[in-house]
């Protein structure tokens, strides 16, 4: 059974501003899909309605074989869904151990435990836990958002363009960030403008345009495709991961 099912699904930020127009899309138990294509398609709309920030108009959203359409986002993330926005995704003025604290409030029950194996898994945070979020950089910042989603345990992460603004030597560091969290078991829904990096790290993509999915299947596919390199990703010319520059750390 797919972890989460979208069917039809139609909404926007409101009545008469409908931005997603029927977008169907399906996400197993432990793969990476990117959702990619042109600016204002409604890829980071489509995390929103999902993830219960936005309501949906039409369609349905199945997570786990539950109807979550109707259901706020704090219920959702109960369930075992988290999205990570693009912007405003941590508390700046506050320490790297408050924004974990923050993330770990639906289940407080597991917080002290989560707050460990975070630390573990990430050391840059154990070493900075009591740095305010606005000193990291922007990879860390972005660790530390995906982090505080991590705090619920979740089975499926939403990420809403994870490199944006970083340098490209940090965007391909988050990138193994996110292949490493995969590989201990967390789904991933991605948008993502670095289109053929993303793809590169998932197992299969969506296309979406004009609020729908026009395109979908394998990653590599896609990548390979010469019509949704030239139309979305910048041209067959474009580089691939690793090829302009080296793996680095996020500092």
């Amino acid at each position: 059974m797919s972890l989460l099912e979208i069917a039809g699904l139609r909404g926007g930020y409101a009545a008469a501003d409908e931005i997603v127009k029927g977008a169907d899309l399906v996400v197993a138990a432990g793969e990476i899909v990117a959702l990619i294509g042109p600016n204002g398609a409604g890829k980071s709309t489509l995390l929103k309605l999902v993830a219960g920030l936005l309501r949906p108009s039409d369609g349905a959203v199945r997570f786990k074989g539950r109807d979550i359409a109707r259901l706020g986002a704090p219920e959702i993330s109960r369930l075992g869904l988290s999205f990570v926005p693009q912007e405003r995704n941590v508390f700046g003025t506050m320490s790297v151990a408050e924004n974990l604290e923050m993330g770990g409030y639906i289940d407080g029950s597991h917080a002290r435990q989560r707050m460990a194996e975070l630390y573990e898994r990430f050391p840059m945070l154990a070493e900075k836990r009591r740095a305010a979020a606005r000193t990291l950089s922007g990879g860390q910042r972005q660790i530390l958002a995906m982090a505080v989603a991590l705090m619920n345990a979740p089975e499926l992460l939403l990420l809403d363009e994870p490199t944006a603004g970083l340098s490209p030597r940090a965007a391909e560091e988050l990138f193994g960030t996110i292949l490493a969290l995969n590989r201990s078991g967390v789904a991933i829904l991605m948008v993502e403008q670095n289109a053929l990096e993303a793809l590169q790290v998932s197992a299969r993509a969506y296309v979406l345009v004009q609020g729908r999915a026009e395109r979908e299947g394998s990653a590599a596919d896609l990548a390979a495709d010469p019509s949704v390199r030239d139309l979305f990703l910048g041209g067959k010319g474009a580089p691939m991961l690793g090829e302009s520059t080296g793996m680095g750390s996020i500092t």
